[in-house]
């Protein structure tokens, strides 16, 4: 691990052995453009697959940096970061490292939809990823912007299909070759900065947009089509100019859980986690935003911003007389600084300060740093096949923000997966892809290159059907193994995982061996309310389902069958838990499929359905009206989870309408036969 002292000698150290490197091969398997979070996942996973890889970009010394929240994880997110971590990748163990206030978010739902989450301290988190891509075999970091791509013409044989040769450096030097070429641009792809009626190019606040010549590449050489795309980050805030009492402080968890399966425990003690503040916005604040909306002209553009994290105009324009949330997070140990989450804005700075000092807690708040906009290209990623290859251009792959998403966790799952097909790609062997019904990181994949995007796309565990068995816990048993097998995973954390996935099967083994007949359950476990059973018997899986039975409890009646599992407590209640659901799920959606042809009644009221859709997915729906269910499926927004309900609404409101047109047929009919006996007692 780098300490702060040696950081300076070492990085100064990583420059200059990386040039030396760059100076000694111009030919490399895999080229990695951007050294953001998707970009540092592509270089590692290529490095580890066995490409010789070049990482370049613009400034070596932000290679890992937090460019706007100092947090990593969350609802959805977190399920990323663990499969990240089980495919070898880095940010997990870096969140554990960085991390000063670790939390699960989500605790009052089921393990399933649990939000792993911290956060971070932005200098710990830089040193770690720098250090690790420092010790990292076969990877060379150069320092430069990347001017063009190198393209050969089509194919004869294969017509329609480019093929990337390599990149050309912005101020001349000779063409740098190789097999494959990710594209991890992030928001510097033809980036503009905007503050109140500010326009500036950049990527990021002190950072130069990508080349114009790279985005004129994409767009007029290879035709892709390029969309534009919008986001903010907030100010900092002087963390000594806030009046804390004013705030509602939200302490940590007393026992930090870690992102990575390699780690049984954070970096950070128990004692040394930092507090979180809660705050929210008042009249005053939508009071400023209204009167200043003509000085801010990023709000105006017809660009989209994110509609999960949208900035504080956004908020107030579409929610008129709301309260909103403010949270204030510290962005390290050592620093003085806050970030409003929550406060995204990109107003001038004087409006900024007025603003800011409309919530009471920051009613004396000093800005260190304004908030800020940003545009830029992205490319429509339907142009992208499952394993994020271009389709139209052989050994281009695109990961990150440049196809359509939001979030560092986002970014960092689609480097890896680029990583690993660009490095299979280069040292010919065959292209890999996720399927849905294995990983978020394949719902993500998925969801980008079947729908696309219209605006920037945030993972959300509502977009997985299969999430009850794509749980945070077992992340290592789904995803480990196959890592190893395309070369992306080290023999170490194989052998682990290997390890945890025998244990795991032996343990469920000796439970279901387990059986007690009612009466013997409750005289073993009074503690336990036990329900009759059909047959008179329940496993130790069975047992195991009960709210209020942990493994422990069922290890120390049986302490001879299950002693030697108490390390794997946790991740056996939950697979007891969800064991039912997990079947119950997979029928579901196999019913789906069966059912794709099923007709949508026209005169449904989407607007009104049932709480389990969501307000967005009511509106897609009562905007298209689809036909089919086959056509909902494919809308852009609707995800798989939304069809399942929709399927069974629709379903629960047919019986409900065949059951009322019997009863009105039955009623006419009883109207008639008392007609009839009316008419045949009326004399002739």
């Amino acid at each position: 691990m780098l300490t702060k002292k040696l950081l300076p000698v070492q990085s100064f150290l990583f420059l200059v052995s990386r040039r030396l490197g760059h100076l000694a091969r111009q030919q490399y398997d895999v080229i990695v453009v951007g050294g953001g979070h998707a970009g540092t996942e592509a270089a590692a996973a290529a490095a580890r697959v066995g490409a010789k890889t070049l990482l370049v970009t613009q400034k070596i010394h932000t290679i890992g940096a937090l460019s706007c929240n100092p947090s990593l994880g969350g609802v959805g997110k977190g399920h990323l970061v663990r499969e990240i971590d089980a495919l070898d990748g880095l940010c997990g163990r870096a969140g554990d490292r960085a991390g000063i206030h670790f939390s699960i978010l989500n605790r009052r739902k089921g393990p399933a939809v649990w939000g792993p989450r911290a956060q971070l301290d932005r200098q710990r988190y830089r040193e770690f990823i720098q250090s690790e891509l420092l010790s990292t075999p076969r990877l060379t970091v150069l320092e430069g912007s990347v001017e063009e791509l190198h393209i050969t013409e089509p194919n004869p044989e294969e017509p329609g299909h480019h093929r990337v040769t390599g990149i050309c450096l912005a101020g001349g030097g000779c063409p740098i070759s190789a097999s494959s070429v990710v594209l991890t641009t992030g928001t510097f792809l033809s980036g503009s900065l905007f503050m109140g009626q500010t326009t500036s190019p950049g990527g990021r606040i002190g950072d130069a947009p990508s080349s114009a010549g790279l985005s004129q590449t994409l767009r007029e050489r290879l035709g892709l089509r390029i969309g534009r795309l919008r986001t903010g980050t907030p100010p900092r805030i002087v963390k000594e100019s806030v009046d804390f009492p004013l705030a509602q402080p939200h302490p940590p968890d007393s026992h930090p859980t870690p992102f990575s399966f390699m780690n049984t425990h954070t970096h950070c003690k128990p004692e040394e986690q930092l507090p979180c503040y809660l705050t929210y916005t008042t009249p005053g604040v939508e009071k400023v935003v209204r009167e200043t909306l003509h000085l801010n002209c990023h709000i105006q553009q017809d660009s989209k911003g994110p509609r999960y994290c949208p900035s504080i105009e956004s908020r107030v324009m579409r929610f008129p007389g709301r309260s909103h949330q403010v949270w204030l997070e510290p962005e390290g140990v050592t620093s003085d600084l806050l970030y409003p989450q929550g406060l995204s804005m990109t107003m001038p700075p004087d409006v900024q300060l007025r603003l800011i000092r409309e919530i009471p807690a920051l009613h004396r708040a000093e800005i260190h740093t304004p908030g800020y906009g940003v545009q830029y290209d992205f490319v429509c990623p339907t142009q992208l096949s499952p394993t994020l290859q271009v389709k139209s251009t052989q050994g281009l792959f695109l990961a990150g923000q440049i196809n359509g998403t939001t979030g560092y966790e986002e970014a960092a799952a689609q480097g890896l997966w680029a990583g690993v097909n660009a490095a299979r790609w280069a040292l010919s062997m065959p292209l890999v892809a996720l399927s849905r019904t294995e990983s978020y990181i394949g719902v993500l994949i998925d969801d980008l290159v079947s729908r696309g995007v219209t605006e920037p796309y945030r993972m959300f565990t509502s977009r997985a059907e299969f999430r009850t068995s794509l749980r945070p816990d077992n992340a290592d048993l789904r995803l480990t193994m196959k890592g190893f097998e395309v070369g992306c995973v080290s023999s170490v954390r194989y052998q682990q995982a290997m390890r945890v996935k025998n244990s795991l099967q032996d343990a469920m083994a000796a439970l279901e061996a387990l059986a007690l007949s009612t009466a013997s359950c409750r005289k073993k476990l009074p503690d336990i309310c036990v329900s009759e059973n059909k047959n008179g018997i329940l496993t130790g899986m069975e047992l195991l389902q009960y709210k209020d039975m942990s493994f422990e409890m069922l290890a120390s009646v049986f302490p001879e069958y299950l002693s030697s599992y108490m390390e794997f407590s946790q991740r056996l209640k939950i697979e007891a838990v969800y064991k039912p659901h997990c079947d119950l799920n997979k029928k579901e959606i196999e019913r789906i499929q069966k059912e794709e042809n099923m007709s949508l009644p026209q005169d449904i009221d989407y607007l009104s359905l049932p709480v389990s859709l969501s307000q967005e997915v009511r509106e897609i729906l009562d905007r298209v009206r689809p036909s089919t269910l086959g056509s909902a499926t494919r809308l852009e927004g609707i995800t798989p989870a939304a069809v399942v309900s929709l399927f069974n609404y629709v379903q629960v409101a047919g019986r409900k309408k065949r059951v009322t047109h019997r009863n009105q047929q039955d009623q006419k009919e009883e109207r008639g036969e008392e007609l009839r006996e009316r008419n045949a007692s009326l004399p002739q």
